[in-house]
């Protein structure tokens, strides 16, 4: 599966633009503030439905016009079907072998009053969860290698971006809990708080927050163990990396058990939650807990180990993606290589063999571009491609 060409209209610094990519290897390359990472940016609402940079869908309409419109196909390599192989089985010149392609087209447009339309080959579709079986997308960007000492909001959305990629049925149940949470809090915060209305609010959001603290916890545990052997190959078996889930919840049983036992904690706290007007328990307070050798690298790491407790996670997303779905993501590193050192570079190219990858960048090292080799290059000048090259 891979992303085979893209189209823009008014997106970002983008008046117009079609580009058809390669399978492998894709390199934005050009100065500062030219749209590098507006391209990726793309790239990736077609997947996820919606931005890695903002929440204000608006904000990526180009300056002076109404609107803005992405179109992407994708296209997936399937092998001859099992029963074309029987019927063809005595027929010397039938290739086996060979590979067939399929492709889907997404559409997603956006106007100035915040409607945003997508289509997936031409009929409009209503569910985000829609998308995410189309490309499975893994952004890689300077602020990801901050995910282990930054606040516990930015793990949580690490957990919440995969999840809701390879379990759509996921983000539904998210976006229930944000409303139902949303709507605790605001009758917390008004006069004459009826504490009949304040159990129904409980019990809806004990419904959702129990389900997803069993996503959380199951998909936790499958991190720990790959992110684990990730950490080992990059430290040469010197350092270890546990993953922990850490909620405020219980986490035992059934999700139906922890949906009750979140219930019996809304009542312990809801003194607590009348007093400061919000809600104090649920999985709006996950973290997780990363530790190397039992200490907590979060607070006590150096910056070398938690920069390769990142990048272990970020590569645990990968094998997650094609543990449970059966296809590779497609990469996108954002400027994220100069960040990292030599053996870190060689190591994360050196695990990208199967994966095609969107690097955006001022200037790859001869090292990086010998290793990655098949290179598509384009160029990229104010808002425009203004060059594709296989070797720059």
């Amino acid at each position: 599966m891979y992303v085979k060409k893209i189209e823009l209209q008014n997106f970002r610094n983008y008046e117009a633009l079609e580009v058809i990519f390669d399978p492998r290897v894709n390199v934005f390359y050009g100065e500062n503030a030219q749209g590098k990472t507006n391209l990726l940016e793309s790239i990736y609402i077609t997947s996820m439905g919606k931005s890695f940079r903002t929440n204000k869908d608006r904000d990526m309409i180009r300056f002076g016009s109404d609107f803005f419109r992405i179109k992407i196909t994708t296209a997936v390599e399937r092998g001859v079907h099992m029963l074309d192989r029987l019927i063809n089985a005595s027929n010397p010149d039938f290739d086996k072998d060979k590979k067939e392609e399929s492709e889907n087209i997404v559409e997603l447009a956006v106007n100035q009053m915040g409607k945003k339309g997508i289509k997936i080959n031409g009929l409009k579709i209503d569910k985000l969860a829609d998308l995410f079986n189309l490309i499975y997308i893994v952004i890689f960007s300077p602020e990801d290698l901050k995910i282990v000492k930054d606040e516990p909001e930015k793990r949580r959305k690490f957990v919440d971006r995969e999840l809701c990629q390879i379990k759509p049925l996921y983000l539904s149940i998210l976006d229930n809990y944000k409303r139902t949470l949303m709507q605790r809090n605001m009758y917390l915060k008004g006069q004459n708080i009826n504490e009949a209305v304040l159990d129904v609010w409980d019990r809806k959001l004990s419904e959702y927050g129990g389900k997803i603290i069993s996503y959380r916890n199951t998909f936790v545990k499958k991190l720990d163990l790959i992110s684990n052997s990730i950490h080992s190959e990059i430290t040469a078996g010197k350092e270890n990396l546990r993953v922990f889930y850490e909620s405020n919840i219980p986490v035992s049983g059934s999700s139906e058990d922890i949906e009750m036992d979140f219930y019996q904690e809304l009542k312990s706290s809801r003194q607590r939650d009348l007093k400061n007007r919000t809600t104090s328990r649920g999985p709006h307070k996950d973290d997780l807990r990363l530790q190397s050798g039992g200490m907590d690298i979060r607070k006590f790491g150096s910056q070398g180990q938690q920069r390769t407790a990142a990048l272990s996670l970020k590569l645990s997303e990968i094998k997650l993606i094609k543990e449970e779905t059966g296809e590779y993501p497609a990469l996108l590193l954002d400027d994220v290589l100069s960040e990292l050192d030599k053996s870190r570079q060689q190591y994360l190219i050196e695990s990208l063999e199967h994966v095609q990858i969107f690097i955006t960048t001022t200037e790859l090292s001869k090292d990086v571009e010998q290793a990655l080799k098949h290179i598509k290059y384009f160029h990229i000048k104010n808002g425009a491609v203004d060059g594709i090259v296989d070797t720059i």
